[in-house]
């Protein structure tokens, strides 16, 4: 490896190519500008090239350097990415479980301590985001999502299908809460991305609700709204279960819809996670099962 160059002068040399100054790479790398231009004078004696043509007090990058930056960028940044991967590469006891924000918060949270206590050896990180993860490069070994099941590289199992509910704080309005569907479209509503169509055909009420006012596409903002008493949500029962059990919110008809998309368990195929994989398909199943029951009790 004698002729590697060495990786500070690589990362100085392309600081400078990119940002065109000595100054703002010093900057950018907080090390001084002598310590960047002793760095770039090591690089050309051992390439034996000129990569910087000197004019005055400044510098112009010459062809060979150029050309030089741009390979050099795309290998730092190969560099990077793998070093990022294996940072955030599960540990052996680790579980990593990709889940929709609102999902995670309303219904995983609170029965993810049974899980703990099934198995304690095993430690749950739980990656929250609206979009879906890419199991691979994110280094995920499990995944709850809505969908139509069909995801290239995972097994994908339905968990539930689900449904939409009008809800509000049993405080709203000063505790007189709209009943029927007429008072309910006339309230003041906080809307998600989901359209109330459906829920309003299923009422028999013909009027088309457009979206105004405070609006949110993560259901968790928009359920801390309703739980304020700023207005009323038609929202995924799975969300507000709950929560209307320990009657902090109160569904105001009996009127639902069916939601389009159903929630599946989504595995990335890893020989090495199978154990942990299973145990955590196991519990969710028998969480659902449980789930299921108490609504049609």
């Amino acid at each position: 490896m004698s002729n590697f160059p060495p990786i500070a002068s690589l990362r100085n040399f392309e600081a400078v190519a990119r940002l065109g100054s000595i100054t703002a790479a010093a900057k950018e790398l907080h090390v001084t500008h002598s310590a960047i231009s002793q760095q770039i004078k090591v690089l050309e004696e051992m390439l034996g090239v000129t990569l910087f043509i000197r004019e005055g007090r400044g510098l112009q990058i010459s062809e060979n350097g150029r050309l030089y930056a741009l390979q050099i960028r795309e290998s730092l940044n190969g560099i990077f990415e793998a070093t990022r991967l294996i940072k955030t590469q599960p540990k052996t006891t680790e579980l990593v479980v990709a889940v929709l924000p609102s999902f995670g918060s309303n219904w995983l949270i609170p029965r993810i301590a049974r899980f703990e206590q099934l198995y304690p050896n095993i430690s749950v990180r739980l990656q929250a985001s609206l979009h879906v993860a890419n199991m691979v490069k994110e280094s995920v070994d499990i995944g709850i999502r809505m969908g139509n099941g069909h995801w290239e590289g995972v097994d994908s199992h339905r968990l539930f299908n689900d449904e939409l509910v009008v809800v509000a704080a049993p405080h709203f309005n000063h505790g007189s809460l709209p009943q029927t569907p007429d008072e309910i479209i006339k309230s003041h509503i906080i809307f998600n991305m989901e359209s109330w169509q459906p829920w309003c055909q299923a009422a028999g009420v013909d009027v088309e609700l457009h979206r105004t006012g405070l609006c949110s596409n993560d259901s968790n903002l928009v359920l801390q709204a309703v739980r304020l008493g700023q207005g009323i949500a038609l929202e995924r029962r799975s969300l507000v279960h709950d929560a209307i059990e320990r009657k902090e919110l109160v569904q105001l008809s009996s009127v639902t819809a069916p939601y389009p998309y159903p929630y599946w368990l989504v595995l990335r195929q890893r020989d090495d996670a199978k154990i942990k994989q299973e145990a955590f398909s196991n519990w969710l199943n028998d969480e659902v099962k449980q789930y299921l029951n108490s609504l049609s009790q």
